[in-house]
């Protein structure tokens, strides 16, 4: 199954949990504090690929677009 499909866990939805990372340090902390500025980041439905298709329609990079896969994969994991 893609990863994109991969049901989110239950608890804290991906927005609130990644806004929790803002004063982190490395790519999760860079993610959440551009999507601490970004007032049309997504808030549902919570799957990777909502978030990925809003990073592609912002133009974001090949890597901004593996950093956020990094970042699910945490949250999904948690």
């Amino acid at each position: 199954m893609p990863r994109w499909r991969h049901p989110a866990p239950q608890g804290k939805p991906a927005s609130a949990w990644l806004l929790t990372h803002v004063t982190d340090q490395g790519t999760i902390g860079e993610l959440a504090r551009k999507a601490a500025s970004d007032p049309d980041r997504p808030q549902s439905p919570d799957r990777l690929q909502t978030f990925t298709d809003h990073l592609e329609g912002s133009g974001a990079t090949r890597t901004a677009l593996e950093n956020l896969t990094d970042a699910w994969i945490r949250y999904a994991s948690r």
